[in-house]
């Protein structure tokens, strides 16, 4: 077997980019230079006056960060893969004798964004990006949420008690070690699913419940371009209504009018001692009073009246907002099909860091693909 050449990876480099390179499609579209500024702010570089090795380039440990989110990657598999495969080389501006970040560099980097705060002013900066480029917020917006599985904790009901009133139990308070991998901030709940129709054809009377650990998260989408313009992340047992008013609605959409998930469950259940604050979801008259005050107009479904018919109208009504509605269903479809998303960290600032990852590039997927269209037309 002969040895690889110069010429020999810029022919393989160049079949990859004949069979469609994402990574060199993100490089041509995102100018990933726009970040350097956020980045430095974060991680508070020093001039490198005393001594040691100097710090990866902060641009190139954020394109690291990408490449993991878009992969569903661990550290460790994030430092294997870069030196494995060109296509990530290519896309970090890495050659083969170049030194590569290990996975404790990565860990590190991704803990100092996280404890400095610097998702959201990263989200931004993309947002500012999206704008420049044209893509205002238009034509209205849609909320919705989605549950975010974490690893599940094994505590007892007297720790889930205390855990509960936000505080830590107190065998756990002299054993740092043991509180260090414990997360204080995912919830239980639980996750209802339409039920499977039985052998016989006949259906339950009632939907399946599944118990489900983690976090949540809630974004609100504009209409025309889909990206996701505001986003927050909570317990998996928080309400989503309630989370409407803090800050959720895009005051800068060209549209007043709000799109959001139907009324589906009362407001608290309990099986086997899980609460799930269910989804009252946005209809509520403390949230049509919010929206109306700020200018916006609500076209959340409305709710069946109990025990009595839903009037056709009102059917025709929720029919036709259930169309627009759906389609923030295909952003949650693609962060977690394709991204895989899912928190392997502890605690809800690393959850927020992870989760504000998968909105951006998120929004990178969509904005590439929204320029081939545009390229193509």
């Amino acid at each position: 077997m002969k040895q690889a050449g110069f010429f020999d990876v810029e022919e393989r480099l160049a079949r990859l980019s004949g069979l469609g390179d994402q990574l060199e499609a993100f490089s041509r579209t995102v100018d990933f230079e726009v970040f350097r500024p956020d980045l430095g702010q974060a991680l508070a570089y020093s001039d490198g006056s005393k001594g040691g090795r100097p710090p990866f380039d902060p641009v190139l440990m954020f394109k690291i960060l990408v490449i993991q989110t878009l992969n569903n990657l661990s550290d460790e598999r994030t430092e294997y893969l870069i030196n494995d495969r060109l296509s990530f080389m290519r896309f970090l501006g890495l050659g083969l004798s170049d030194r590569v970040p290990d996975a404790k560099t990565v860990w590190l980097f991704r803990e100092c964004l996280t404890q400095a705060g610097a998702i959201e002013g990263l989200f931004n900066r993309f947002d500012t990006i999206l704008r420049s480029a044209g893509y205002l917020p238009m034509s209205g917006q849609i909320l919705d949420a989605t549950l975010v599985a974490a690893p599940k904790q094994r505590n007892s009901n007297a720790e889930k008690a205390d855990l509960r009133e936000g505080r830590i139990p107190q065998n756990w308070q002299d054993k740092p070690a043991k509180l260090s991998h414990k997360d204080r901030h995912a919830r239980w709940t639980l996750k209802f699913t339409k039920a499977k129709r039985q052998d016989d054809g006949t259906m339950p009377s009632s939907d399946l419940a599944i118990p489900f650990f983690g976090y949540k998260s809630h974004i609100s989408i504009d209409r025309k371009y889909r990206f996701i313009r505001k986003w927050k992340t909570t317990h998996a047992a928080a309400n989503d209504g309630a989370r409407l008013r803090e800050g959720l609605l895009d005051k800068t959409n060209t549209a007043s009018s709000v799109w959001a998930e139907p009324f589906r469950l009362p407001s608290m259940r309990s099986i086997d001692g899980i609460m799930a604050e269910g989804d009252t979801a946005y209809r509520s008259k403390a949230n049509e009073d919010f929206m109306e005050k700020q200018g916006f107009v609500s076209k959340v479904h409305r709710k069946k009246p109990q025990l009595k018919p839903m009037p056709r109208h009102i059917q025709k009504s929720n029919a036709g907002k259930s169309v627009i509605r759906s389609r923030v269903e295909h952003v949650f479809a693609d962060q977690k099909s394709q991204m895989g998303l899912f928190i392997r960290t502890v605690g809800i600032i690393r959850a927020t860091m992870r989760i504000g990852l998968a909105n951006i590039v998120y929004n990178m997927r969509r904005f590439l693909f929204l320029e081939r269209l545009n390229a193509s037309a």
